[in-house]
């Protein structure tokens, strides 16, 4: 499902191999909290989805992992950014920007975080809207 609907968006998308089921709840446990439901399904169908120009689309999970475990830490960014700790972050535009689930309070909606002004804009209504929009855009899509 999620294959077919960023190949829909671009027909010349990458996919990597999906997660395992066991790897994904290690992931989760090692984040201290579950994945968004559509973004764990799409995991389990393909470990990420890579766009024009190399753009990781939805991140590989131990991206997602890693980049969230260090955005969340409390040292990581001391007094620069608002707290990340409501969103876990799953992709990218390639030049900094961020997109993210909101986790409190649990929403399919997603935002981009702008790491130059600190703002968190609403960009999608779910992941498949994101996908769409993400994929067929062009630069800032979501502005």
């Amino acid at each position: 499902m999620w294959k077919e609907a960023a190949a829909r968006a671009l027909p010349d998308v990458a996919f990597r191999a999906p997660v395992a089921a066991t790897v994904l709840a290690e992931a989760e446990q090692r984040l201290g909290r579950s994945c968004p439901a559509q973004l764990t399904e799409l995991l389990l169908e393909t470990d990420g989805i890579v766009g024009e120009d190399e753009t990781d689309v939805v991140w590989s999970l131990d991206r997602i992992v890693e980049q969230n475990l260090l955005f969340w830490a409390p040292d990581t960014f001391p007094g620069l950014y608002m707290p990340f700790d409501p969103l876990l972050f799953f992709g990218d535009n390639g030049g900094g920007d961020q997109f993210a689930f909101v986790l409190t309070p649990e929403r399919p909606d997603i935002f981009v975080w702008d790491h130059e002004t600190d703002s968190r804009l609403w960009a999608a209504r779910e992941l498949e809207d994101y996908l769409h929009r993400s994929l067929a855009g062009d630069g800032d899509w979501w502005s």
